[in-house]
């Protein structure tokens, strides 16, 4: 068994402000209770986000870091994480503090009972209209091309068991999207409630073209829908330009 049982994953897009805080907190919360170890992977932040990581990297053995050259997205840097996290255990959660560090142990607890991934559902998502929307959506279309279990909500803020995450790591395409490819390794699945709090400080960087990008994703890279909707579209048009030949 790994010496380290949780992992906490948290990808950063300049939030310089906020990192010291969100290291204490999480420390705070889970240091007493089992081994850990948090990775930070920065996304091309345009601050000194990179900066702060490694500064917090020399004074704190259980911390490490990934830095990107460009920015890479999201999904790409909590890929980059799950790759070189040792924990029996891997926490996905944001770099705002809306996900509730207190929070990692009950999503920890509930994903032992023998379920490969627990998602922290929030009963009230403080954040933009713009985002719930589209969270919303883009549960729906992971229902219908994905067959996600209703009821279940994709939060960004969840637990993965180690077999899980292994399998997460092999994906090998350009384009990732964590919960497309957890539904395609297992409906194993459960959540409990969660206290969504409000951003420390800053802005969400949250835009309509990133959900419409996250639907993309699903719909194009994990979903054989679209092959089909090609294929029957080219076997309607073949067969009506056939029926205009016989008539002209």
């Amino acid at each position: 068994m790994n010496a380290i049982e949780i992992s906490i994953v948290i990808p950063v897009y300049n939030s310089s402000q906020i990192i010291d805080e969100l290291y204490k907190r999480i420390s705070q919360a889970i240091t007493t209770h089992c081994t850990y170890e948090i990775i930070f992977v920065n996304d091309c932040s345009t601050d000194d986000s990179w900066q702060k990581i490694s500064l917090l990297t020399e004074q704190y053995p259980s911390l490490s870091g990934i830095n990107f050259r460009k920015n890479c997205g999201q999904d790409n840097a909590l890929l980059a994480g799950l790759r070189i996290a040792k924990g029996n255990y891997c926490v996905i959660m944001d770099d705002d503090l809306q996900h509730n560090p207190d929070a990692i142990l009950e999503l920890y607890n509930e994903c032992k009972k023998g379920f490969d991934v627990c998602f922290a559902n929030f009963i009230v998502r403080k954040q933009n209209g713009v985002k719930t929307i589209g969270s919303n959506f883009n549960g729906k279309m992971a229902e219908l091309l994905l067959s996600k279990p209703k009821g279940i909500y994709l939060s960004p803020f969840k637990i993965i068991n180690r077999s899980t995450v292994e399998e997460i790591a092999k994906f090998a395409g350009p384009y990732p999207y964590i919960d497309g490819i957890i539904l395609t390794i297992t409906q194993n699945l459960t959540q409990i409630a969660v206290e969504h709090q409000p951003r420390l400080s800053g802005k969400s960087n949250y835009t309509f073209s990133k959900s419409l990008s996250v639907f993309m994703k699903l719909f194009t890279g994990f979903s054989v829908v679209p092959l089909r909707i090609a294929t029957i579209t080219g076997f309607i048009t073949t067969f009506l330009g056939f029926c205009l030949s016989l008539k002209y």
